[in-house]
């Protein structure tokens, strides 16, 4: 089915479309444009959206906003954004009167004519997912870059070819009860995540198995060969299972063998290059691309992952240097949104750092991360919602008394960092890895980020 057929089949039902972002405001235009009854619901009042809320209106959209947004969902079709988990109460009375729950990424799946290659996990998504993306382009692929990264790429179905690849970044809120199959599906790591927002743990990584479970024995599944959820992952997928390693061998991969990356398949052993020689700082950089090079087995040759891993600079908010400023260097890490994400960025730099951490509150677990921070960090300078309870696990370490690190809590974002680079000395980092997520205070962790990259280089 083409995407004009599939939204011409929509044109007797009524369409909601919950959530006025970036995913699903091409959608409503979309729908708009062939002449649906969209209802768009967003919990911001029509003063907070503004000059949106009057465009949508002139498309013939109906605007249902603020606190009440959910209320009385009965269109035939509803398309509910990422954040919206499907077992929220107003969804499953909405599916219990017969309604039908979708989303644009699943909408995405069933229409889009190429291959396929769909990346998920706890940590290093973005970056994995990138990388693919690049190995793919020079290689000679044409390659649509979207999903949780990049932007929407439902509008875009009609110019892709069968030979193009789509390469997608999908979240756990993405995948919850989702309909997929891609050619090639990677989970990076499971570690606790998002738990706000799910039921419980179980939940989030059962909610990752929706990228792999509608596979065929053709399709290929890569996961990490020493995380404690591969073995629950494999034994349900029907997929052929490929793993990536940089402690051990695998009989079918991409692991380490010494400091040199290879691809194995039985006792066929392909090197790629050292370690060593990748741009990208940190041993989680070499992980994710292990992952990436596994993932396009078959596509991109030893040679051109060798001249990608050398040459690629990284992805914006993501240990991204900002500048040099009297001999203090400081560092964008935005993206650093869990603790496990945070430590990564730790060991990836060669000296302490002074950390700015705190945001929004995922109901993770702060204990390792206050472990790491005395042993890693010269000093921590905190804010946001969770800056009390980060504190409070730094003086519960055990390495707390011997580290003497220093502990600073600001209410204002802006002050906390302006505070962090009057503290710093020559040869330090100032360095920006919440630990968190942004919601407290910021739309996502690039408005975040680029506050902080903003603030920095006005300083003088």
């Amino acid at each position: 089915m083409s995407l004009d057929e599939y939204v011409q089949s929509l044109n007797d039902k009524s369409i909601a479309v919950i959530g006025i972002g970036v995913s699903n405001t091409p959608l409503i235009e979309l729908l708009c444009s062939h002449g649906c009854d969209v209802t768009a619901c967003d919990k911001r009042t029509k003063e907070q959206m503004g000059e949106e809320a009057a465009r949508l209106k002139a498309l013939g959209v109906k605007l249902k906003l603020g606190e009440d947004y959910l209320e009385d969902l009965h269109q035939d079709v509803i398309f509910r954004t990422p954040g919206l988990m499907p077992f929220d109460p107003h969804l499953t009375a909405a599916k219990e009167r017969g309604s039908l729950i979708t989303s644009e990424m699943e909408v995405f799946f069933a229409l889009c004519p190429c291959r396929i290659i769909a990346v998920t996990g706890s940590d290093g998504k973005t970056t994995t997912t990138t990388i693919i993306s690049e190995l793919l382009k020079a290689a000679g692929y044409r390659v649509h870059l979207g999903g949780n990264i990049g932007h929407p790429l439902l509008c875009e179905v009609p110019e892709m070819k069968e030979d193009d690849y789509a390469v997608l970044e999908l979240s756990s809120f993405q995948l919850h009860s989702m309909n997929c199959r891609p050619h090639v599906a990677v989970i990076t790591n499971i570690s606790p995540n998002h738990l706000d927002k799910h039921l419980d743990y179980q939940d989030y990584i059962d909610a990752k198995r929706s990228i792999f479970l509608q596979q065929q024995p053709e399709d290929r599944l890569v996961l990490k060969l020493e995380d404690e959820q591969s073995a629950y992952y494999a034994s349900a997928a029907r997929s052929q299972i490929c793993y990536f390693s940089d402690k051990n061998r695998t009989q079918k991969g991409t692991f380490c063998l010494g400091d040199i990356i290879c691809r194995v398949d039985g006792e066929t052993c392909e090197p790629i290059l050292a370690k060593g020689d990748i741009r990208l700082p940190g041993e989680h950089n070499v992980l994710n691309y292990l992952a990436a090079f596994e993932a396009t087995r078959g596509l991109v040759n030893a040679e051109i992952c060798k001249q990608v891993a050398m040459s690629f600079k990284g992805v914006e908010h993501r240990l991204e240097q900002v500048r040099e400023l009297r001999g203090v260097t400081y560092i964008n890490d935005s993206i650093g949104s869990s603790p496990s994400r945070t430590i990564a960025g730790l060991h990836a730099l060669k000296r302490k750092p002074i950390v700015i951490a705190g945001g929004y509150d995922k109901h993770i677990p702060f204990d390792g991360l206050g472990d790491e921070l005395c042993r890693y960090a010269k000093a921590v300078f905190l804010t946001g919602d969770t800056a009390e309870t980060i504190k409070n696990a730094i003086m519960a370490s055990p390495y707390f008394a011997e580290s003497h690190l220093n502990v600073t809590m600001v209410e204002d974002f802006t002050e906390t960092i302006r505070a962090a680079a009057a503290s710093a000395q020559e040869g330090d980092i100032v360095l920006l890895s919440p630990a968190c997520a942004s919601f407290d205070h910021f739309r996502n962790f690039a408005e975040r980020g680029n506050l902080f990259k903003k603030i920095v280089m006005e300083l003088e």
